[in-house]
């Protein structure tokens, strides 16, 4: 069992196609300022991925390579390439790498001009454009860590307040960690919509997205907001450091999975931009210059939201499984160093009708079932609950008696046989107070009548 064991919040870089870094590269040198920043078709580039215009009229010919190390002829071609480029006015070349540039390719770069780029220097222009430069396929790195409490205390503080509950069926629940994948987006959105009256509204606000990172393809939707919080006042913390590796999830519970991120940032930044820009769509209502009033939808464009900070974290969900009698009892939840929040409660539930909101649940130790008041009795031996599911029915004094078994029935028959009539008559206490109420009723009547 897992004793004050910690889990980890991951990022990780790994690689993106060529082309997906050719358009993460649009959008970096888009927020650098560039001008008419253009992908150019993957066939028949001639050495060209990107062309755009500086300010001035400049125009910069761009070529793409995520690879490790980038030599000599990368940087000779992409200079060919910009001679070759047809431009009216000054032109130049650029040659940007996630990795790093060999000493001749340095070189052949002073003596024409490239500028080139490495993966440094991309990490640096991130910071200046307020974009993280995570280019590739997220998986697993860490730095912090989520701290995951003892599970089998967890699970038997669920099953407390039901009532006969023996605790000691609680220990050594089956456990299973799942490393669930959560994107935490900063976004900033800037946006002002003017009419000949001057501006009519402004939309600025910076606020986190917490997105479900798990579904194939980069999908994506929002968090259950009690969830998003969880993984917000986590990431603040910075005193949970730890290792990671998937061989202690699966030592300290019966089960460890990590889920991966199926997408790359792009995927999942691009659903985000399209729930800012729908969150902070409004209509608005103002007079114009002739006094006439109007109505105007504010929808803010794709460029007024910009991405500012990505943090791909693992958020850890602990799920157990108790076994007592007939009956498994799921119990699931997430867990970080400052919350937990239960995704299925399996304990507090009936099994006969599925309720889920009653105020009492009581154990069934004859079958191991928990059950809502609807569906509990009382045993008629022993005075200890029984379900109505397993329990044994015979009606004594015209009142449906409940019993463990075959054997506590015949047992009580046999008592029932030796009881005197009116012991038998308290079988049923209902039907002998409503008799007595009768003949109380009637004797007063008869008294009545002769007075």
């Amino acid at each position: 069992m897992l004793n004050n064991s910690r889990l980890t919040v991951m990022t990780l870089l790994d690689s993106l196609s060529g082309y997906e870094f050719e358009e993460k590269m649009v959008r970096v040198f888009e927020k650098r300022g560039y001008e008419n920043v253009r992908q150019l078709p993957r066939s028949g580039d001639k050495g060209r991925d990107i062309v755009m215009e500086e300010s001035d009229g400049t125009a910069v010919v761009v070529e793409c390579k995520h690879t490790e190390s980038v030599g000599r002829p990368v940087v000779q071609k992409l200079h060919s390439a910009t001679t070759t480029y047809g431009h009216d006015g000054e032109k130049r070349g650029m040659v940007v790498t996630t990795g790093r540039f060999t000493s001749p390719a340095r070189e052949y770069a002073e003596k024409t001009g490239i500028e080139l780029i490495d993966g440094r220097d991309l990490r640096e222009i991130g910071e200046e454009v307020g974009m993280d430069m995570y280019n590739g396929r997220i998986e697993i790195i860490c730095d912090r860590a989520f701290e995951i409490g003892d599970a089998e205390a967890t699970v038997r503080d669920a099953f407390r307040d039901i009532e006969n509950f023996p605790l000691s069926s609680a220990r050594n629940p089956r456990t299973a960690a799942t490393l669930h994948p959560v994107l935490a987006v900063e976004t900033r959105v800037d946006a002002t919509f003017e009419t000949s009256v001057g501006v009519i509204h402004r939309a600025n606000d910076r606020s986190t997205a917490y997105i479900d990172a798990s579904r194939s393809g980069g999908a994506s939707s929002s968090l259950p907001s009690e969830v998003s919080e969880m993984v917000s006042k986590d990431l603040g913390r910075t005193d949970r450091t730890v290792g990671f590796s998937e061989e202690k999830v699966e030592k300290d519970f019966d089960e460890g999975n990590v889920q991966r991120f199926e997408g790359t940032e792009e995927d999942y930044i691009d659903p985000v931009v399209k729930e800012m820009r729908q969150k902070h769509t409004t209509t608005v209502t103002y007079t114009g210059d002739n006094n006439v009033t109007y109505q105007k939808e504010c929808v803010p464009k794709e460029s007024d939201v910009d991405v500012v900070n990505f943090e791909p974290v693992y958020l850890p969900r602990i799920r157990a499984n108790v076994e007592v009698g007939d009956y498994d009892y799921p119990y699931e939840w997430y867990e970080t160093t400052t919350a937990k929040k239960v995704t299925e409660d399996g304990v507090h539930r009936c099994v006969q009708c599925g309720e889920s909101d009653d105020d009492t649940y009581t154990f069934c130790r004859n079958c191991g079932s928990i059950n809502c008041s609807s569906h509990i009795k009382t045993e008629r031996l022993e005075g200890e609950p029984v379900c109505t599911g397993c329990a044994v029915k015979e009606r004594f004094a015209l009142k449906k008696k409940y019993f463990y078994d075959e054997e506590n029935l015949q047992e009580f028959r046999d008592e029932y046989e030796e009881m005197e009539v009116h012991e038998k008559a308290m079988e049923n206490k209902p039907l002998v107070g409503a008799t007595a109420v009768v003949l109380a009723v009637l004797l007063y009547f008869v008294i009545q009548s002769f007075v």
